[in-house]
């Protein structure tokens, strides 16, 4: 049997053509060592809980806010039921000045009214306009205009009926006349 024998000219001329490898490069090809990648995974993790626990956070703030709006719109919409009943003490009361009423009536219906508007500030409800106030569209209902030089440009001349609102959200618009449209 022959033995071949290999070409030594071909190994040297591989090695020639292949570049020797720097130190550098040897270090990439280093796998990482068990506290590397301990330290890579703990980063990850870490990652993970911070974004975890900012959607958490985002979560509770915006439920938290819905639980409020709930809160306001069930009001609104409780108030606004009885909103009918304080025009009618409103106008009852408004009736009784200066006329001879028994004073036991009258005083009952003031407490009445009272104790309405005691009930409504609980609630953080409140009544908006007055005679003077200038005339905003997105807060009063204009049902009439009229020109009177006592009042300034675009206020409000009369009151129909008052306005009522929980913190920005209006409940009800108030009818107004407006002066010097």
């Amino acid at each position: 049997m022959k033995k071949e024998k290999k070409k030594p000219e071909a190994e040297e001329t591989e090695k020639v053509n292949e570049p020797e490898e720097t130190a550098e490069a040897v270090e990439e090809k280093k796998e990482p060592t068990a506290e590397e990648k301990l330290q890579d995974e703990l980063k990850a993790e870490k990652e993970k809980y911070i974004r975890l626990y900012a959607e958490y956070d985002n979560y509770r703030k915006r439920t938290s806010a819905e639980k409020l709006q709930i809160y306001d719109d069930a009001t609104a919409h409780a108030v606004k039921e009885l909103l009918p009943l304080a025009d009618s003490l409103t106008n009852a009361l408004a009736q009784f000045e200066g006329k001879d009423v028994p004073e036991e009536f009258s005083k009952g219906i003031e407490l009445i009214a009272q104790q309405l508007k005691q009930s409504f500030e609980k609630l953080k409800v409140e009544a908006f306009c007055e005679v003077g106030d200038t005339f905003d569209p997105e807060l009063h209902n204009a049902v009439s205009m009229t020109e009177d030089d006592s009042l300034p440009e675009n206020s409000i001349s009369a009151v129909y009926q008052k306005g009522y609102r929980i913190g920005d959200k209006i409940i009800r618009h108030a009818m107004v006349v407006v002066a010097n449209a």
